[in-house]
């Protein structure tokens, strides 16, 4: 990918772009807002990421607001200073529910040009948790499916995006303090302000908005104490804790000083005097416009009080907001006989920050007494000792982490990292023999995935020849199976045992990845180079489970008309177990996936995945990016042909139903192929309707794994088949909130598959079942293959605009034509082979067809077909389609035909050849057929290869209609007249030009060259012979008829 242009080196930073606002002089002041499109649902962890560019004196005001509904949420806002060259900025929008939009705006008065420019806008962890069918063990299942982490229980964050974390059945017995109506049950001393506005112009510091409602009509507590006279917070006083932990959860800010500061104490109380406070958790300096996330658990064996103490400098403020305590945190009732705290909370001495914990009452607040010396701030930490015994440069930032001061060091991490100091012997365990402490890299309680960070105390100045010198260690995991592939193949290396091989490539022309567009993926191209070998390996690297059962993610990308199979298949312990394949061009387009890998509980048995591509041939690819693998199952797929599973379909009842294949031949029952292969080698799923297996009346139910919820409405496809003699009936329900019917197929007998298809809407987890009644003939059944979930509503049968995929009809490649498939694209992905710029459904380049290249075809490659799903017997019905084909003039012509096909042989009905002036034509066939048959197209070459595609769009079949003519085109309508007159002089006119066409080209063979240019160069250029119409563009009749 391109560096940022803000990263650019000055030799080439006229190669990148930014946005920019003009440096326009005026006396009145005026705003230029740059606004993004409309966005929805933004997770509390969203974050706002951008660099800007404002010279000072350029700009009176920078601000980024955010809208939503009504609102107008302030997210940020700087008067400057700015410095020189580029500045980064970063800013959270909190949990936005519904649609919003941000606007980065930069306003100038008279004195002020206003020039400013930004770049490399990014949202960072903004999307809502996706849906799950099953948690990891001890996370909550919310309502909506998401799966959330027990500590974000309760904790007045909207984890699950439907609020079902915080829902007062959970969350009940919690004592939750947001501010919006009072202080609840704590108590404040002077110093603390409960703030009902949010902060403006007169105090920039301030919060613009509160946690709770993330709103600037919210309410909060503020803090603008000075350090040496903190504000205190109190509980009210707590029973012991006994084994059970009372956890406090808080929101901070923190904002306008470095002095800032906010301690939260342990308040014993005992029989006798309290004992002095401890401190549990501190948080010092800038954190931002956010509210920061942090909790405490507390296990006392006497009752207790929290303290909460807020200080900070000049100019800044300290705020609090949604304090909530566990329902383990039990106050002690008014009859407790312990002894009441003094009138007003004790303050605790706070701890103030390093060095000035040595300050003394003879000098000022701020200066390091030290012997009859009073160093000023500004000499504290500058390198040079200003004191006998070196106080004022201790704590500096020169440790090695052995004193509980650290040197200075101090986490300011507000994410969910943290640098905290422990011990070697923490680290290795309690058993290891270690000794000594460093800084570590843990877990944190912030919500913002920030980066952890640690800092000294303000340092400097310095020298020239200052040098940082430290240990560092870097402990990693195994080499994970997840992978973008974007620094590299992460636990991933190619196969040997071939000499074709998978290969990590970049984005380029055609070929782009899943990720981004412009990354690294992997690829698997026969023809480069050229290999022999017939499969090509990409192995992981071993794996131990992490969960009984984990669920692998990835995106595939099958293209091409001889592209093979890929396959997905699990090593362990010397046994190979096939999980998932996909056969045969799947358009060109990445298509997501998943597979359920099976462990047993408690092994740590290793296992491998492999991915397997078999080609069929050279003319097509393979593409893998963004693999994953997480706790827990997977969801139903999208796509099932039984080939290598059940797919986790689970047969109900006696489990009648069962996956089998027919290769010996000798299957009790069953279709003696599968609809995926269409070979006895394929599986399917068969259910025995026999009166032995299933007396008459009676059902057995095929029930598959959960679906994830849809977004929108989608169809569900499958091919069914039934015996010769009558199997009884197929039901097909949806298990949703409750079990409800949605179709019924009398299967009646016969030898080919059939397609069903049935609209799912569903905003929850749902299931499909299947159920099959048995009608009580014997040596009956019922098979099901090949279900797909595709989104969009389902089309008539023999019909399809491409805009989802193929619908029902089939490019599985044909015995005897050479291996050769239709395709499935659009003009808007940049493809290997020729195609139309645009489809006829939209007329855009987003819209989409079914195409062949027929630049394929060569000795033993005949032909492509593309075929409808069986369809009924009919004495007239009306196939109409639009058909699109580009052949270079003078060159050999690729033909289209339309064929039937049924039990009695095959028939030709319709064909066009020849070139074509690149544009969508229509066509329409009478279809009869008194035998059950299948609509199909056939590309084919008239002569030999010439590169040039062959497109498909909007078939429609009008079953019982007959076809209607178009109605002429103005200007075009035939004059009145004697039908037989008419026809009569056309063939008279024909005839001559016949005569005239051979007199002519004798006559030029006779003079060997040609004096004149053709009637087509004579043309105008850039103009076809065409007559635009008020809905299109159409070819003259004597353009468009057959030669």
């Amino acid at each position: 990918m391109p560096l940022p242009s803000h990263l650019l080196p000055a030799l080439v930073l006229f190669l990148g772009w930014y946005m920019a606002v003009g440096t326009h002089r005026g006396k009145e002041a005026s705003t230029a807002a740059l606004r993004s499109p409309t966005l929805r649902e933004a997770a509390s962890s969203c974050k706002l990421r951008l660099w800007y560019h404002a010279a000072s004196g350029d700009v009176a005001e920078l601000r980024v607001e955010l809208i939503h509904g009504a609102e107008t949420l302030t997210l940020w806002q700087s008067t400057g200073p700015w410095g020189p060259g580029w500045q980064e900025l970063a800013v959270t929008t909190g949990r936005i529910r519904g649609d919003f939009r941000v606007t980065f705006s930069a306003t100038r008065n008279a004195t002020h040009r206003g020039a400013v420019a930004l770049d490399d806008l990014e949202f960072w962890d903004c999307g809502l948790p996706t849906p799950q069918a099953n948690c990891p063990l001890g996370h909550h299942h919310c309502q909506n499916k998401v799966c959330v982490e027990p500590q974000q229980l309760c904790d007045g964050e909207d984890n699950c995006g439907d609020l079902s974390d915080e829902n007062p059945l959970t969350c009940g017995r919690h004592i939750a303090t947001d501010f919006e109506t009072g202080l609840g049950p704590w108590n404040r001393s002077e110093g603390w302000s409960w703030n009902h506005r949010a902060g403006g112009p007169e105090r920039p510091s301030w919060p613009r908005r509160d946690h709770s409602r993330n709103s600037a009509q919210g309410s909060f507590l503020v803090s603008v104490a000075e350090p040496g006279t903190p504000a205190i917070l109190s509980s009210p006083e707590f029973q012991a804790s006994g084994t059970s932990n009372c956890s406090l959860v808080f929101y901070q800010y923190l904002r306008g000083s470095e002095a800032g500061c906010l301690q939260l104490f342990l308040q014993t109380l005992g029989p006798s005097t309290p004992r002095a406070p401890v401190l549990l958790r501190r948080r010092r300096g800038e954190l931002g416009t956010a509210w920061v996330r942090d909790r405490v658990d507390i296990q006392s064996a006497h009752p207790f009080q929290i303290l909460l103490a807020g200080q900070t400098g000049p100019g800044g403020v300290v705020g609090l907001d949604d304090l909530i305590l566990s329902d383990h945190c039990r106050p002690v009732s008014e009859v407790s006989t312990l002894q009441p705290l003094p009138p007003g909370p004790r303050a605790p001495a706070p701890q103030p920050l390093p060095p000035s914990s040595r300050l003394q009452d003879s000098c000022k607040q701020g200066h390091l007494a030290c012997g009859d010396l009073c160093v000023p701030p500004e000499q504290l930490c500058d390198f040079e000792e200003q004191c006998a015994g070196g106080e004022d440069e201790q704590a500096c930032g020169t440790t090695d982490f052995e004193s509980p001061e650290a040197g200075g060091w101090e986490d300011a991490s507000v994410g969910r990292l943290q640098w905290r100091r422990v011990s070697a012997q923490e680290s290795q365990g309690s058993s290891a023999a270690a000794a000594g402490h460093f800084l570590s890299l843990q877990r944190a309680w912030g919500q913002l995935g920030t980066e952890a960070r640690v800092l000294t105390p303000l340092l400097g100045p310095s020298g020239p020849s200052c040098e940082l010198h430290l240990a560092y260690y870097l402990q990693s995991q195994p080499r994970e199976v997840s992978c973008n592939f974007e620094r590299d193949t992460c636990s991933w290396y190619p196969g040997h045992l071939s000499d074709t091989h998978w290969r990590w490539v970049e984005s380029r022309g055609p070929d782009h990845d899943h990720t981004t567009g412009q990354g690294h993926f992997v690829l698997l191209d026969p023809t480069d180079p050229l290999a022999w070998g017939h499969s090509a390996h990409l192995l992981s690297r071993p794996q131990v489970p992490a969960a009984p059962m984990e669920c692998l993610s990835f995106w595939y990308h099958l293209h091409g008309p001889q592209i093979g199979t890929l396959r997905l298949a699990m090593r362990r312990e010397g046994e190979e177990t096939h999980l998932w394949s996909r056969s045969g061009t799947q358009g060109n387009r990445w298509h997501e996936a998943w597979a359920t890998l099976s462990h047993q509980p408690g092994s740590h048995a290793q296992y491998q995945l492999l991915f397997e591509g078999l080609r069929d041939g050279y003319h097509g690819t393979m593409a893998l990016d963004d693999v994953a693998v997480r706790p827990g199952p997977c969801w139903a797929p999208n796509y099932c042909s039984f080939e290598d599973s059940d797919c986790g379909f689970s047969p109900g009842g006696q489990g009648l139903w069962r996956r089998q294949a027919n290769a010996s031949g000798h299957a009790a029952w069953g279709p003696p192929t599968d609809h995926t292969t269409e070979t006895a080698q394929g599986h399917y799923m068969v259910v025995d309707t026999s009166p032995d297996a299933l007396p008459r009346g009676q059902t057995a139910s095929l029930t598959s794994k959960e679906h994830r919820p849809l977004a929108q409405p989608a169809c569900l496809t499958f091919w069914y088949h039934g015996s010769l003699r009558s199997p009884g009936t197929l039901r097909v329900y949806l298990e949703e909130r409750g079990k409800h019917q949605v179709l019924s197929l009398s299967a009646h007998g016969g030898l080919a598959w059939r397609l069903g298809s049935v609209d799912v809407q569903a905003e929850r987890a749902w299931r499909v079942v299947f159920e099959a009644v048995a009608a009580g003939v014997a040596h009956s059944y019922v098979a099901l293959d090949d279900l797909l979930l595709q989104d969009g509503p389902c089309p008539q049968p023999g019909s399809c605009d491409f805009e989802s995929g193929l619908c029902g009809w089939s490019h599985l490649a044909w015995p005897g034509l050479g291996g050769y498939s239709w395709d499935w694209g659009g003009g808007a992905t940049p493809s290997r082979y020729p195609q139309p710029p645009v489809d006829h459904t939209l007329g855009t380049e987003a819209g989409h067809f079914a195409f062949f290249e027929t630049g394929v075809l060569g000795p033993g490659g005949r032909a492509a077909w593309l075929r409808s799903e069986p369809l009924p017997a009919t004495p007239a019905s009306c196939l109409r389609f639009w058909y699109h084909m580009g052949f270079p003039e003078h060159f050999y012509k690729g033909e289209l035909k339309v064929l039937l096909h049924s039990a009695q042989g095959q028939l030709a009905v319709w064909g066009a050849g020849g070139h074509r002036r690149h544009q969508w034509l229509e066509a329409q066939v009478e279809v009869a057929s008194a035998k059950e048959f299948q609509i199909v197209f056939e590309a084919t070459l008239g002569g030999q290869p010439a590169l040039g595609p062959i497109a498909l769009d909007d078939v429609e079949y009008l079953a019982g209609q007959h076809c209607q003519q178009p109605a002429p085109s103005p200007g075009n309508t035939a004059a009145p007249g004697s039908l037989p007159a008419v026809v009569g002089s056309a063939l008279l006119l024909l005839m001559l030009l016949v005569l005239l066409g051979l007199g002519g080209r004798r006559w030029l063979q006779k003079r060997g060259s040609c004096p004149f240019q053709s009637n087509t160069e004579a043309t105008a250029p850039g103009f076809d012979n065409i007559l635009f119409n008020a809905d299109g563009v159409t070819l003259p009749a004597s353009v468009t008829s057959d030669p």
